[in-house]
């Protein structure tokens, strides 16, 4: 396991694309994902995991914060400018998107759930290896590289509805359901936290 470098961000952006075909940040189209994954390169807060085929390839990429707030508000500083771009391209091919996205610039990591520590942003794995354990391993790895840098809780949030083999596959991995709740629109999350053992 490797730490994303800047030369990752393109193959990054593109196996987000792949694996999460029909999600929002998917819509907004890989160039708006490589300004999402380049401010994680860029930020010392940021926790990173990569994953790599032999050949060197990116087949797994997990990306989180320590201190969810204030890397949103440096993303937003240091990058509004190509976010804002990526973001009017990809209005004119979705405008119904448009809402959701403006008030995607306002998030800050915030939850409706007692939730602490670091957030976990997101996780893929390249559908070609998805059955390998490399999402496991992954998810492992992040765990562990936010524990290093002395933090000792962690939170997630996913879709409740039409998620099920998701939401397993984090229940499975450790993480517990802090509990639910509904985002503008209706949209329904699961919050998953975690937290080291004592001592």
């Amino acid at each position: 396991m490797h730490v994303l470098r800047s030369e990752d961000v393109a193959a990054a952006a593109s196996l987000h694309a792949r694996s999460f075909a029909r999600f929002f940040l998917t819509s907004l189209g890989e160039r708006f994902l490589r300004e999402f994954y380049r401010a994680f390169v860029e930020d010392p807060a940021a926790v990173t995991v990569v994953a790599r085929d032999p050949a060197g390839g990116l087949v797994g990429v997990v990306v989180g914060t320590v201190v969810p707030d204030q890397f949103f508000r440096r993303m937003l500083c240091r990058q509004l400018g190509p976010l804002m771009v990526a973001s009017l391209l990809a209005g004119f091919r979705h405008p119904r998107a448009v809402v959701r996205l403006l008030r995607g610039l306002g998030y800050r990591g915030g939850v409706p759930i007692r939730a602490r520590g670091a957030l976990l942003s997101s996780i893929c794995v390249d559908p070609v290896v998805e059955a390998s354990g490399v999402g496991r391993r992954l998810l492992e790895a992040w765990w562990s590289a936010v524990q290093a840098r002395g933090v000792t809780d962690a939170y997630l949030t996913t879709d409740a509805e039409g998620n099920n083999r998701v939401n397993r596959f984090y229940q499975r991995a450790g993480w517990n359901l802090l509990g639910s709740y509904r985002v503008a629109g209706g949209r329904r999350m699961n919050c998953y936290g975690i937290s080291a053992p004592p001592g």
